[in-house]
């Protein structure tokens, strides 16, 4: 009996044996090598931002990360427990969690912290022998040089979802993913390739040596066609105000300055905003990280008088020399619409109208078009419709049409609500970029392009990949003559008797503009109130567009100063500051052309 217990158990021994040393080796053998040998993914750094000058915006710098390999921890809890007192936070066992959710496979480190201070660093390195499966990495961070300066053109990073994880190959739990401005619609370019290392490791995760390396291969870097110099200048016009500028070069479409008001810091976002910072960023009344330029839409006041004389001139409803009188308002039903000017213009043509920015001259022109012929020739000139920037998301505006308004509210449109729009009041709303565009087409003859802010892409030396090159989209099919209507118009504007806006006068150069007050708060009938009277926010927005030289315009630009006030007064001193700074480092070609007059001798005056 005893022989044949002792049998049966050398027999299940051996079946044992066989099954671990034998059946099962190659998987036990895979298990053991894995604990000695771990493959390492090294991610790649993401390709600098460069201005149109070479100068970086964008850079990644190296940053130290903690990172977590749970099946090197024998007591996880007591360990996460330790690195979060040496860390101050109390979220590795969280990250942890989230990481063990989006299918994190075993023996993967997660990373539990990022951006580590040098204090933290050295804590971790101190009390190394406490933190079984803690190590410190180093990987690639996302540094935006100037802060919160053009955020909203070059975006931010974050990590990838699990959902984003999910739908992308290439990406793993943990790393950067562009979230906004550039930083996403290039992604593909700034990515770049992870690599790979293959180290020893011991008992406890630590590393030991290293084996093999697969190097990463670093993103493209972009050249952009902003200017630091004019983002700067344009920033620190635009002061502590909220707005937008937008510069474009008339010829090309290219973007020289984009700013928006008020910004935030990129940098926050490097490490994974907290739940506290986005809340405060969301909830801040300012709506920092609202991109004004592009997704900002507001009236655009008397700016769209320039649409109005370009629609009237085309369409036969009016000429240069068809005369209207203002006598400070106009009698529509039983309702008077104000001309800005209380005891009005007098007889006025279309020129000192535009250089005056007389109300009522445009009223009597909106009747005679009609509100889908407006329409028509707004969304020509690019109002209303999305530009096509690479940048999401984008704003399209309001344009109100007969059919626009019967689909949006189910009503007929009344004929009272032209005058409204006549002024760029009304449900018109546009942006600051399409206002841009607006000057540039004036400026170059009538053409739009596509608004680019990206002119090539390149490998790290430097070797060109990719240059991008202007694109057309449409001719806005106004007549030359018709344009050159309205580049003497609006040079009188900035430089003529009766302008409203001589506040964007500089040495030496033609500058070509006009004047917008958008009002925010409609006032009731027979009711003025003075403008320092009104809390901050009913007060009216400024507006001012402008071109220079008048010859050869080689830069556009829209400036919108929200509850600023009169656009002349608050806007025109930026536009200013800009096309000052804007000459001194790209100087006009020639002379400047003898400025056209006008014939009145009107006082300035702001609208």
């Amino acid at each position: 009996m005893l022989g044949v217990v002792a049998g049966a158990l050398f027999a299940a021994l051996f079946v044992r044996l066989y099954d671990l040393q034998l059946v099962r080796h190659r998987e036990f053998s895979l298990l053991a090598e894995r604990n000695r040998i771990r493959i390492v993914r090294t991610p790649a750094a993401r390709g600098l931002i460069l201005d149109r000058r070479g100068r970086p915006l964008v850079e990644t710098v190296p940053s130290f990360e903690a990172v977590v390999v749970p099946e090197d921890a024998s007591d996880l809890k007591a360990t996460a427990g330790r690195l979060e007192k040496l860390l101050g936070t109390d979220t590795v066992l969280q990250k942890i969690a989230e990481a063990q959710k989006q299918g994190r496979a075993p023996f993967n480190p997660v990373v539990v912290a990022r951006q580590l201070s040098w204090k933290q660093v050295v804590a971790l390195e101190t009390h190394q022998l406490d933190l079984p499966g803690v190590s410190l990495s180093v990987a690639p961070g996302r540094h935006y040089l100037y802060g919160p300066l053009g955020a909203h053109l070059l975006g931010y990073v974050g990590q990838v979802t699990r959902g984003e994880l999910a739908q992308l190959a290439r990406y793993r739990s943990g790393d950067q993913i562009g979230r906004f401005g550039l930083e996403q619609s290039f992604e593909s370019q700034l990515r770049g390739r992870a690599g790979g290392r293959e180290i020893e490791v011991d008992a406890v995760g630590r590393r030991l040596r290293l084996l093999r390396e697969v190097p990463s291969q670093p993103g493209l870097s972009l050249v952009l066609t902003i200017d630091l110099d004019l983002e700067q200048v344009a920033d620190g016009a635009l002061g502590e105000r909220a707005g937008a500028l937008v510069a474009i070069d008339p010829n090309n479409g290219d973007l020289l300055a984009f700013v928006s008001h008020p910004s935030f810091d990129p940098n926050v976002f490097r490490a994974g905003v907290s739940a506290a910072t986005w809340r405060q960023l969301s909830a801040d009344p300012g709506h920092p990280l609202e991109d004004r330029a592009i997704q900002g839409t507001y009236p655009p006041g008397s700016t769209f008088k320039l649409v109005m004389a370009i629609a009237g001139l085309e369409e036969h409803a009016i000429t240069p020399h068809t005369p209207f009188v203002c006598t400070g308002g106009l009698w529509y039903g039983n309702r008077e619409y104000r001309c800005w000017r209380k005891q009005g213009h007098g007889r006025i043509t279309l020129h000192r109208a535009l250089v005056e920015s007389c109300d009522v001259f445009f009223y009597e022109v909106g009747q005679r078009l009609g509100i889908d012929r407006i329409a028509h020739w707004a969304h020509a000139l690019g109002l209303g419709r999305k530009s096509g920037i690479a940048l999401a998301p984008e704003s399209s505006g309001i344009i109100p049409s007969r059919r626009w308004k019967m689909r949006r509210f189910n009503e007929r449109w009344y004929p009272a609500e032209t005058l409204s729009v006549a002024i760029g009041q009304g449900y018109v709303s546009v942006t600051p970029l399409q206002m841009a565009e607006l000057a540039a087409e004036i400026a170059n003859g009538g053409v739009r392009y596509r608004p680019r802010f990206v002119k090539a892409v390149e490998q790290v030396g430097g070797q060109p990949v990719r240059r991008f090159e202007p694109v057309v989209e449409a001719q806005v099919g106004a007549s030359a003559a018709t344009l050159e209507e309205l580049r003497a118009a609006m040079c009188d504007v900035v430089n003529g008797p009766g302008g409203t806006g001589h506040s964007a006068q500089i040495s030496g150069v033609t500058v070509c503009g006009k004047t917008g007050t958008a009002q925010v708060v409609k006032e009731k009938q027979g009711e003025r109130v003075a403008e320092n009277a009104q809390p901050l926010k009913h007060r009216d927005h400024a507006w001012f567009v402008a071109f220079a030289p008048r010859e050869h315009p080689t830069v556009a630009v829209a400036v919108v100063v929200e509850h600023g006030g009169h656009g002349g007064s608050a806007a025109g001193p930026v536009v200013k500051a800009f096309l000052e700074k804007f000459f001194a480092l790209y100087p006009p070609p020639g002379k400047p052309a003898p400025v056209r007059t006008a014939q009145s001798a009107a006082p300035a005056q702001d609208n």
